[in-house]
């Protein structure tokens, strides 16, 4: 009796450790590969987050596949069970609930995966069909594909604000950007009404590109930026150059022209890989067919003056804040521009222009001005953030970040040139978490960066805690740069 009130009591604590592998699992993006590396990993932090009393960042979204998933894991276990029931006895049952729980619950997100893959992959197909066929049934749709290691989600947003102030545009939503992403974007929010359909396009591997083009079939291709993000699946900067120029090549391959094809050429990785010649160029530094001059950032905003190929030139002015925000909002004016917008019927949208959530928004909390960029951090974004910070003058400059992830083997040289960054920008700086803290603080150190004016934050409200308690009649300017999921 004692030995079944004990699997009882096990069984209870799988539960637990059960919803916490299926919500990495759902983090992980439900790729078998992906979550039983980050378990073997991870393994042991299965059976302590169910006694932390800390908030998920992300909790489990409870979507009908995650509830497919977790019947068809109830019901292998189940199945474990009986088949104790009728060979075993309440000794066996302890074996198999220690067992369960300690050895297989962390995976089993992955196997019931493995059981529902035909499931998933005829539903998958189905609603895939279905996006297609409400595509043909909108042959007047002008597509717009964006990609982009980083930019593409803000410069998605300000391109649907300008072409907005002419046309019916419907966009994907937040960073939907995955095949079922725009899948569902097509299926739920597609309209006959609808002129111009913007799709963010991400990526992970080679040939993830591909497989939107072949389901949204693109005219127009903007690639806004190639750098050593997911550095750690694509193994290789070549095979991100390959990947991002799948939208140039589906472009091209239906249309036979290159002046759809839209490319940032402040980019080296961009400007040396390009192959067509006719591409729309854009730049803010003078190497582009629309060029940015004259920029003028402060906190209020940005002022700038676009030259466009012809030669006319226009003055825009934007709530907007950072060079790289100038960038990406050429990029929406040269697209815009090229699709029948004029460059002086783009003024008043352009200044319309809000910032987009957790990229390089400013805000007033309290004492402090907040920058925050929390979302997925990169190296290139990173160093333009702290330029960003810089400008503020004799205000007290403080940096709060995990650092960033997910570049593979040059995560800890990037980390450390991150730091030697931030010492050049910031008077204070926080590191919150410990997957980069050594690399950054190391590379803070080699820059001569006064120790004590780093500090290291178990958690985010403990490093915002530090930064309010910290002396000085300054005004505080805070940029919050990158924020790791539960995942890390």
């Amino acid at each position: 009796m004692i030995c079944l009130i004990i699997s009882v009591i096990v069984i209870a604590y799988a539960a637990q450790v059960l919803i916490y592998a299926v919500q990495m699992f759902q983090q992980n993006g439900y790729k078998n590969k992906v979550h039983a590396a980050w378990v073997i990993k991870n393994y042991g932090r299965h059976f302590t987050r169910c006694f932390s009393t800390a908030a998920s960042k992300k909790p489990l979204v409870y979507t009908p596949r995650v509830m497919r998933l977790m019947t068809t894991t109830v019901l292998w276990l189940l199945i474990l069970c009986l088949l104790n029931r009728r060979f075993g006895n309440e000794y066996s049952l302890l074996a198999l609930a220690v067992v369960y729980t300690f050895a297989v619950v962390p995976f089993a997100p992955v196997i019931s995966n493995i059981i529902n893959k035909p499931i998933e992959s005829a539903i998958a197909e189905g609603f895939k069909n279905k996006a297609i066929r409400l595509l043909e049934d909108c042959p007047d749709l002008s597509v717009v594909g964006i990609t982009g290691s980083y930019g593409k989600t803000s410069m998605k947003f300000y391109l649907k604000e300008l072409l907005a102030s002419k046309y019916e545009v419907l966009a994907t939503p937040e960073s939907y950007n995955t095949p079922m992403g725009v899948v569902k974007t097509i299926n739920t929010m597609l309209r006959p009404t609808h002129q111009i359909f913007i799709c963010e396009m991400g990526a992970r591997n080679v040939g993830d590109i591909s497989e939107l083009c072949e389901l949204v079939h693109p005219d127009y291709g903007v690639v806004t930026s190639v750098g050593p993000q997911h550095l750690e699946s694509f193994k290789t900067m070549e095979n991100i150059q390959k990947t991002k120029f799948e939208l140039p090549d589906a472009v091209f391959e239906k249309h036979g022209a290159e002046d759809n094809i839209f490319l940032n050429y402040d980019s080296e990785y961009i400007s040396s890989y390009n192959r067509y010649k006719g591409a729309v160029t854009y730049s803010i530094s003078g190497r582009g067919k629309y060029n940015a001059s004259d920029i003028r950032t402060g906190r209020n905003g940005t002022e700038f003056t676009l030259t466009a190929p012809d030669g006319t030139v226009q003055k825009y002015g934007m709530r907007l804040i950072g060079e790289h925000n100038v960038q990406n909002v050429v990029a929406a004016i040269a697209v815009s521009h090229t699709m029948g917008i004029s460059l002086d019927e783009l003024v008043i949208p352009v200044r319309r222009l809000a910032p987009v959530e957790h990229r390089m928004k400013l805000m007033e909390q309290g004492e402090m001005t907040i920058i925050d960029d929390a979302y997925n951090s990169n190296p290139a974004g990173a160093k333009a953030a702290l330029d960003t910070l810089a400008m503020f003058g004799e205000d007290m400059k403080i940096v709060i970040t995990p650092g960033m992830v997910e570049l593979g083997e040059e995560q800890e040289r990037l980390n450390g040139e991150f730091g030697r960054q931030i010492a050049q920008a910031a008077d204070y700086a926080v590191i919150v978490d410990n997957v980069n803290r050594q690399a950054i603080a190391d590379g803070m150190k080699s820059a001569g960066y006064p120790e004590e004016k780093l500090y290291i934050a178990a958690t985010f409200n403990d490093a915002m805690q530090h930064v309010i308690l910290l002396p000085g009649e300054a005004h505080k300017v805070v940029l919050l740069e990158n924020d790791l999921t539960d995942v890390y």
